[in-house]
């Protein structure tokens, strides 16, 4: 089979959701969702990831495992979270809260071209593709899973992987959060 050619079989994916849910009760936010940013890069073949919840006090995005692609992000990383407040209006605004915002996944090829886009932080490395789902629970916003610079170009099947993961991930977040 050619590279280029790879798909994640049903099999694969079952035994990451399988994987991901078995942690349960035993395991931490933290050491499930380190796994859930594992799977989400092997799975899709992905640079960088980053795995939130939506803190069920305050509402803020917190990214609590994801790939360093800032000097901050160190900093993050030795507080446990990367923090992103929700704004006065209830929204997370630009790309990284698109999916927070709309409920909806998405994948785009040049991160510049969608109208949610408005450029990376200071310092932040190259973003060439990204991919981004809700994580839900009974249709209510309890996460979010962002993937980016993958090996080949993001397409629906990655995005239905991506969904199938976050499913999971919402059945944990609900058992751990809320």
């Amino acid at each position: 089979m050619i590279e280029d050619d790879y798909r994640v079989s049903d099999e694969d994916l079952n035994i990451s959701r399988t994987k991901i849910l078995d942690m349960l009760p035993d395991s931490t936010l933290k050491e499930i969702s380190d796994v859930v940013l594992g799977e989400i890069k092997g799975l899709l073949k992905s640079e960088s990831c980053y795995v939130a919840f939506v803190d069920p006090e305050n509402g803020d995005s917190v990214g609590i495992s994801f790939s360093h692609l800032t000097k901050e992000c160190e900093m993050y990383a030795e507080m446990g979270e990367a923090r992103f407040k929700v704004l006065k209006d209830g929204s997370y605004g630009g790309l990284l809260g698109y999916s927070l915002d709309t409920g909806k996944s998405l994948y785009v090829h040049d991160v510049t071209s969608h109208p949610a886009a408005h450029g990376l932080p200071p310092g932040h490395e190259p973003v060439n593709q990204f991919l981004s789902v809700p994580v839900k629970f009974d249709d209510e916003i309890l996460g979010q899973i962002v993937a980016g610079n993958p090996e080949k170009d993001y397409d629906n099947h990655d995005l239905e992987i991506c969904e199938k993961i976050a499913e999971a991930y919402g059945v944990v977040l609900k058992k751990l959060l809320y």
